[in-house]
């Protein structure tokens, strides 16, 4: 998953937060879900912004993020730190 394109555009306007967010690409990769198998890596959400410059989903408020993300990136959370 990480680092593999999905290539596919996501209205950000359609979730009312990250919370949303993260529990949509759950649902489509099974990446943060408390279920998921105890030798799964732990996983992070971060984007592109305009700038170019990667970023972790949640460090700014939600409207400035629906405005300057790009790109999201699903990545290993060890990766992210």
């Amino acid at each position: 998953m990480d680092g593999a394109p999905y290539l596919r555009k996501v209205d950000l306007r359609m979730y009312g937060g990250y919370r949303e967010l993260r529990d949509a690409l759950d649902a489509l990769f099974g990446c943060f879900s408390a279920d998921a198998s105890a030798s799964a890596a732990h996983f992070a959400v971060a984007y592109e912004d305009k700038d170019g410059d990667l970023m972790l989903a949640g460090d700014v408020p939600w409207d400035m993020f629906i405005s300057s993300c790009k790109k999201l990136r699903i990545m290993r959370g060890s990766e992210a730190r």
